[in-house]
């Protein structure tokens, strides 16, 4: 297994690091790996857009609209 040393951690990370590890009943060091695996753990797979879009507006519900009305295409312009 590998290590890692983080330098420059702001105290307040820190001592919010040191009370979700207090929340949970483990230590700083088990924490933050656990955060880690939940990060950078599990690769995600890739969505098109409009996939993310659905889910991320999916427990909001749908709207009906009423049909477009919609006329007659113009005639293509002619250069001649």
């Amino acid at each position: 297994m590998a290590s890692i040393t983080i330098r420059n951690l702001d105290d307040d990370v820190k001592r919010r690091l040191r009370v979700r590890a207090a929340e949970h009943g483990r230590s700083m060091e088990e924490e933050a790996r656990d955060i880690l695996r939940q990060v950078v753990g599990q690769p995600n797979t890739p969505r098109n857009l409009g996939q993310a879009i659905h889910a991320r507006f999916a427990a909001v519900g749908g709207i009906d609209l009423p049909p477009t009305k919609r006329s007659a295409m113009r005639p293509a312009p002619d250069f001649e």
